[in-house]
């Protein structure tokens, strides 16, 4: 059958677009959307071997989602880390998307000759799977809107695309960018909820827990961390570089803090809160201190980890104090009417904060109370009786032995903060740190092909 007179049924192609509305509707995962919609449309008949689609994202970590499609063989999904860097490699200042960009440009269409040069590097790749034809475009999700939709469409058909399937092709374009539009804006909500409340307390505000005093009391492992000397560290390095190394005593510390079951609530100047919730029983007290202080041993180790690189380097070590403690919380909604914060209050809390102030004093990097080293077992040193603020009977100190700081294989994990980045990742930066941007390109500075 010649490519050129194929006819492409409108009927199907308004099925694929019902099914659009449909997941917009549904609330439907970007990934969902995006497989969804490839595979139909192939079903439908239009000559598709390759599909690509990036969408930037409002994110802390992300710059953009990519997702790549391949007939039969699905699609694979891609997180683009939001780093800045001075690399500016070649590949995307020689890509069709940057062609687009620099132009001013919505469309762009190649057909690729196998026996010719090519003229984007991209192009190699598509040859490699008997591309003929190659479309790239450019959607914004609105004038004023930082997010949006690059990508491109490849076929295999012998003569290419016809006219009758680019004609689809930018009709049902359209469509697509509404659903993933309401998917990005999904994927916002949660990102946002879980980077600035955490997971459990994002899922809770999603689930319609957001009038003042909404909460409950529960039982909970509790993990008071600070950094050590940090006004020292601001008034004599500056702002940037304290602001450098707290990001890096975060990177360093916390993230053990937020698996297995573990959640950080709140940042706090220099340091943070992290529970462990658990039932009110022996046995989940147990399970939630124990994952604690597995915590409390990765931490020890990206620390030292940390200071070993920073003396590399000629800088000082980063040091820290640890409270730990285990008792009820009140888990919830407080503050003004039309100005809340989701976290954990009540006199754990506090017991928690002066006991980590305790360090200090004994000069210790780890204490915790009775009730969680009794909870959690193991070896603990004591070291004394303490009248805490605010608390009647004096509190007992103790220290984690040699063997409860001891790091099993099993616990290892690596430190995420000194991870290179890969290559996709360094280029879906490119096109930020090319040449300066037009306008209309802020949009788009965070995509890649």
């Amino acid at each position: 059958m010649n490519i050129h007179k194929m006819n492409v049924s409108t009927q199907l192609l308004d099925r694929v677009s019902n099914w659009l509305q449909q997941a917009a509707l549904n609330g439907e995962t970007l990934e969902t959307v995006v497989t969804g919609f490839c595979e139909r449309l192939a079903a439908a008949g239009l000559p598709l071997n390759r599909v690509h689609l990036s969408f930037s994202m409002l994110h802390p970590l992300y710059d953009a989602l990519g997702f790549t499609w391949l007939r039969g063989q699905g699609v694979t999904v891609e997180g683009y880390r939001a780093e800045p860097t001075d690399d500016k490699p070649d590949r995307f200042l020689q890509s069709p998307y940057y062609y687009l960009l620099s132009n001013n440009l919505d469309h762009l269409r190649r057909q690729i000759d196998p026996t010719a040069p090519s003229e984007f590097p991209i192009f190699d790749d598509l040859k490699e799977i008997g591309t003929t034809d190659y479309i790239a475009f450019v959607q914004s999700f609105g004038v004023t809107s930082g997010q949006g939709m690059i990508g491109s469409w490849s076929t295999d058909a012998y003569g290419g695309f016809s006219d009758n399937v680019i004609e689809a092709l930018l009709r049902i374009q359209n469509n697509l960018a509404v659903a993933a539009k309401m998917a990005v804006l999904g994927k916002l909500a949660d990102n946002m909820l879980t980077t600035y409340l955490g997971e459990n307390a994002g899922k809770r505000v999603l689930s319609g827990q957001t009038r003042r005093g909404d909460g409950e009391t529960i039982r909970a492992a509790l993990v008071m961390v600070d950094m050590r000397q940090s006004t020292v560290l601001a008034e004599k390095e500056g702002r940037q570089v304290y602001i450098d190394t707290l990001n890096q005593f975060f990177d360093a510390i916390a993230s053990p803090f937020s698996r297995n079951g573990g959640e950080i609530l709140s940042f706090v100047g220099d340091g943070f809160l992290a529970v462990y919730p658990c039932g009110r029983h022996r046995e989940p007290s147990q399970v939630a201190a124990l994952a604690a202080m597995a915590a409390v041993r990765q931490a020890t180790a990206h620390m030292a980890e940390l200071n070993a690189d920073r003396r590399r380097q000629g800088l000082g070590d980063v040091n820290y104090g640890i409270g730990l403690h285990v008792g009820n919380v009140m888990f919830g909604n407080v503050g003004l009417k039309d100005r809340l914060t989701f976290s954990a209050f009540g006199a754990a809390v506090n017991e928690v904060e002066r006991l980590q102030g305790l360090t200090k004093k004994y000069a210790q990097p780890i204490v915790a109370s009775q009730a969680f080293a009794t909870y959690c077992g193991g070896d603990w040193v004591k070291l004394g009786q303490e009248k805490l603020r605010g608390v009647r009977q004096k509190v007992t100190v103790l220290l984690p032995g040699e063997e409860n700081m001891k790091l099993d294989n099993g616990e290892a994990m690596p430190n995420r903060s000194l991870e290179t980045r890969s290559e996709a990742e360094q280029l879906m930066l490119l096109y930020r740190n090319s040449k300066k941007p037009q306008p209309r390109d802020l949009i788009w500075n965070k995509l890649l092909q």
